[in-house]
């Protein structure tokens, strides 16, 4: 991950994809020339680094020059185009070709065109090394394209945000989730995580997505993965993880201006960890730690014993059933303490206290993250 300004950037083309696309795009150049001396023109300042591997890398004679026009301002193109350095050479009866390093909207492209309207030039052609399809606006011709890439805005190989990122050998995308706070909170029965919860999420204005709660508002409300997840219920089977998942995902796209998230009671497995994994990645955010609530099992106990005078819960009121609960939980987050301890980011946090003092220690660990 790099940071630029305000803005945070991921890893997306590497160096190698990157020269296995000019190689393609100087074979196929190269076969339609043929014999002419073409003279290649590139667009500044984005193209710099673009043109020089090309022209190193094409096997003939070739002539190069370049215009400078400016489009850009922060990270969305402009409509107002700025001729800042033109052509200084004839160019009639050449077959020239453009070197871009990237056509998004196309409205640099349309500038390009009405400069060589003008010039005589034999043959005109558009050489890209990254298109943008879903932004492109014109109906001009592009005749070779490198790499196709989605509309979000990219660093490195000549590109750059505010004047920085240009010398990068591969190419960096924007994350668009900037400064997420995701959590995996976790503790054994009794350990008073729900009532942090509510105190973190309203002190880092995070959203709580408990598992059960999800499962009860799907079912109640009848929605599709509701009636998919009962019916699983019914039939005395559990539901599959990529049901789970997607009651999740629903619940993050709900939230998507959220500091982050909060998720109590997934995952339990590493399957489900590395499905959470693959959901954040896909909204350009990650897990940032899971926060466990470590408490001795008979202070868990005598707790839940306690609160069983006044819970009502069955569970609450069988030590047996307690200790099994407490057992239970163990066996399944033992796999995921190694899971998120060999991303460095497992966090165990002394649950014994006040709750103020639990509090703290939790904002501790989160305020350093």
């Amino acid at each position: 991950m790099l940071q630029f300004h305000d803005k945070f950037f991921k890893p997306f083309i590497s160096a190698q994809s990157i020269d296995q696309a000019l190689d393609r795009m100087v074979n196929e150049i190269a076969k339609d020339v043929g014999d002419e001396i073409p003279v290649f023109v590139g667009i500044l300042n984005g193209s710099f680094m673009l043109v020089s591997d090309f022209v190193k890398k094409y096997p003939k004679p070739c002539e190069v020059t370049f215009i400078k026009l400016a489009s850009y301002e922060g990270v969305k193109s402009s409509e107002d185009i700025q001729r800042l350095i033109g052509l200084t050479q004839d160019l009639t009866d050449r077959t020239v070709i453009i070197l871009e390093d990237i056509i998004d909207s196309g409205n640099t492209l349309a500038e390009v065109h009405r400069i060589f309207k003008n010039e005589a030039v034999k043959t005109l052609k558009i050489a890209t090394l990254f298109y943008k399809p879903e932004a492109y606006k014109k109906d001009f011709k592009l005749h070779y394209v490198g790499i196709e890439i989605p509309d979000k805005f990219i660093v490195g190989y000549g590109l750059d945000y505010d004047g920085l990122g240009r010398d990068l050998p591969e190419v960096y995308q924007i994350k668009e989730t900037q400064h997420m706070t995701n959590l995996v909170l976790f503790g054994p029965p009794g350990a008073g995580k729900g009532t942090q919860a509510e105190f973190l999420k309203e002190k880092y204005n995070l959203v709580h997505i408990s598992t059960g709660d999800v499962f009860r508002y799907n079912i109640k409300n009848e929605t599709a993965l509701g009636m998919l997840a009962k019916s699983y219920i019914d039939k005395g089977e559990l539901v599959p993880d990529q049901v789970t998942i997607d009651m999740l995902n629903a619940e993050v796209e709900k939230n998507t201006d959220a500091n982050g998230f909060i998720f109590d009671g997934f995952p339990r497995t590493n399957a489900q960890a590395q499905a959470l994994d693959t959901l954040m990645q896909s909204k350009d955010s990650e897990i940032s730690a899971m926060v466990a609530l470590e408490v001795e099992d008979e202070v868990l106990v005598q707790r839940l014993l306690k609160r069983g005078e006044t819970s009502g819960r069955a569970d609450d009121a069988d030590e047996s059933i307690i200790r099994n609960r407490i057992t239970e939980y163990y066996n399944k987050t033992a796999v995921l303490k190694e899971y998120y301890s060999a991303q460095n980011k497992y966090y165990g946090v002394d649950g014994i206290g006040s709750i103020e003092d639990i509090t703290k220690r939790l904002s501790s660990v989160i305020d350093s993250l």
